[in-house]
């Protein structure tokens, strides 16, 4: 992590879990564990059911609330899709695209990942724009050109003013939910090639301010290695965002006070 020039960000995906009538409790056990100051932004993002409960019983632990996925539209009859000017309207301030399951379950290419981003920027929230790679691009060396690719597409008529409220996470689809996680040197190889890519396409200080997380089952034991590394700007925490004890050991990982 470098905090002096950008923003440590821990968040939670919560993917299909918990019911709207958990968050209280979760959020209660949660605080009881948190650090009394935090070097960080704590974000949960939710399922969409759930967020209402995440605004209101997550602003006293001064969790964040996020969403896990966008439409493209604006609005119209996409039944069971909702909009960024709906996610706005109701005070979600950060929301996930591109994840490597909405890519591999619902064919979401890299045209739509991009038009998501551009409705999250225009209603004034932050994207967490997830690129990765499979075990099979890994093996066969193209972890590289595909993630450069990734980067460029979900950014493709993104201006310069717009970048600086988006992030990026890197998460090895290989390291997802499988218990398997990337060197603490392989995810900085990669966060470190990420950086260079933004810097190519919209030069130093944008580069240097812009936070990228690492998506691929950080957790409790393993957070402090992968957050020491100085292109590592937090983390996209799944499974272990579901336990109020190991979401804080990760929190209290980015360097947080606890005293």
């Amino acid at each position: 992590m470098n905090t002096k020039y950008r923003k440590t960000i821990i968040a939670g995906n919560w993917k299909m879990n918990m019911l709207a009538s958990d968050v209280k409790p979760f959020v209660d056990e949660l605080k009881t564990y948190l650090p009394k100051t935090r070097s960080c932004d704590t974000v949960l993002c939710v399922p969409a059911v759930n967020i209402c409960s995440m605004l209101k019983y997550g602003k006293e632990a001064k969790i964040i609330c996020g969403a896990q996925d966008v439409s493209e539209h604006d609005k119209g009859a996409y039944t069971g899709d909702i909009s960024a000017a709906q996610l706005n309207d109701i005070g979600v301030k950060y929301c996930i695209v591109g994840h490597s399951e909405r890519r591999a379950y619902y064919a979401e290419g890299d045209l739509k990942v991009n038009a998501k981003v551009k409705k999250l920027l225009e209603n004034k929230i932050h994207p967490i724009i997830c690129v990765g790679e499979s075990l099979e691009q890994r093996e066969k060396n193209l972890t590289m050109s595909h993630i450069n690719y990734q980067i460029r597409a979900a950014l493709s008529g993104i201006e310069l003013s717009e970048l600086r409220h988006c992030v990026i996470a890197y998460e090895p689809i290989w390291a997802i939910g499988t218990g398997k996680t990337a060197t603490s040197e392989q995810a900085q190889e990669v966060c470190c090639e990420i950086r260079a890519i933004i810097r190519e396409m919209y030069g130093a200080r944008p580069a240097r301010s812009i936070s990228i997380l690492y998506g691929g089952s950080m957790n409790a034991k393993n957070a402090a290695e992968l957050l020491a590394q100085p292109d590592v700007d937090g983390g996209l925490i799944g499974g272990a965002s579901l336990k109020p004890a190991d979401f804080a050991e990760i929190i209290k990982a980015t360097g947080a006070d606890n005293e």
